[in-house]
């Protein structure tokens, strides 16, 4: 994705942030602990925060949370749901932290937005010594059957090319997260799956898909277009045609060390 078209699809959710922070799903927990697991203490920083749907599980597990997150409308939903979580303004590109300020960095569903070439320097000057950066990817389990068909119907900007297992490639972690810079450097990446899913309806499925960065830049006939075929999809698949259904999720997870 080129620089200009990365910076509208990132911009765009601000306009969606009361459906954002309705719809989206959290992350598995399990994720969320292995993702931390290495860290040697409590401070996390929720980069790219969003309307805080990776926060409420971090401090749900105990974290000591700071919030940074670029949008304004998504700051104003993650504060009114969470007002005891320090919340501010700020992004990958110009941390508003200290030096060595925290023991972990987790993002959820953000990193391929952030400009790594000047993002990692920064998250590894706010990391302490052997912190933790680690990436979440709520991901649609496309080796289930009518989850790949959905896909296929929905499309890339609907559905999303790393929102499916058969995407999830370890060059995900050569593209995201970086290990070398100028005067950092972060060990080998690992990656882990986790199951996950979403208690949905036909209705709030595609509400949830209205939300991604695809179908909000969309022209407004392609994207009625595009929620129409799902809608149709939706409604004559068994799995998915009688009131509240699991969607099938997993949370990927990409972790490294700042060395």
């Amino acid at each position: 994705m080129e620089q200009g078209e990365r910076v509208l699809h990132s911009s765009s959710f601000g306009a969606a942030a009361v459906a954002y922070a309705e719809h989206r799903p959290d992350y598995a927990r399990a994720a969320v602990r292995w993702a931390l697991e290495p860290a040697a203490g409590p401070r996390v920083l929720d980069l790219g925060a969003g309307t805080g749907k990776l926060t409420t599980t971090l401090v749900a597990l105990g974290a000591e949370v700071i919030a940074v997150e670029p949008d304004l409308r998504m700051l104003t939903e993650l504060r009114r749901s969470m007002p005891d979580v320090r919340a501010q303004p700020g992004s990958a590109e110009a941390i508003p932290l200290p030096d060595a300020s925290v023991d972990a960095v987790l993002t959820g569903n953000a990193m391929h937005w952030f400009d790594m070439a000047v993002a990692g320097p920064e998250i590894a000057r706010v990391l302490a010594p052997g912190g933790i950066l680690a990436g979440l990817w709520n991901l649609m389990d496309d080796q289930v059957e009518w989850v790949a068909e959905l896909a296929r119907i929905g499309g890339s900007a609907a559905i999303g090319p790393r929102d499916t297992p058969s995407s999830w490639r370890a060059e995900t972690a050569d593209m995201h997260l970086p290990k070398s810079g100028v005067g950092i450097r972060f060990g080998s990446p690992e990656q882990a799956e986790f199951r996950h899913g979403q208690r949905r309806t036909a209705d709030s499925l595609v509400a949830t898909i209205t939300t991604r960065a695809g179908v909000l830049v969309m022209p407004e006939r392609e994207r009625e277009a595009t929620l129409d075929r799902i809608r149709a999809f939706l409604a004559r698949t068994p799995e998915t045609s009688r009131g509240e259904f699991t969607l099938p999720m997993l949370t990927g997870v990409l972790r490294v060390r700042r060395l």
